[in-house]
């Protein structure tokens, strides 16, 4: 599986790239390294509004609670 086109740019994925928490590792290898990558909510947001989302904003569309 390749990697996410947007993975450089992606604040979610800078921001919680290195975290030992199972969901966000769940959501990195699902959205932006595997199958669910055409079904991020970040990159429909991105589309639609021509800006990236907030850095919390998970690939499911949810935001985290910091």
């Amino acid at each position: 599986m390749t990697n996410c086109e947007l993975l450089e740019k992606c604040g979610f994925f800078k921001k919680y790239e290195q975290s030992k928490a199972a969901a966000c590792k769940g959501f990195i290898s699902l959205y932006c390294r595997g199958p669910k990558m055409m079904e991020c909510q970040r990159k429909a947001y991105r589309q639609k509004h021509g800006a990236p989302p907030p850095d919390n904003m998970m690939p499911s569309g949810q935001m985290t609670v910091e």
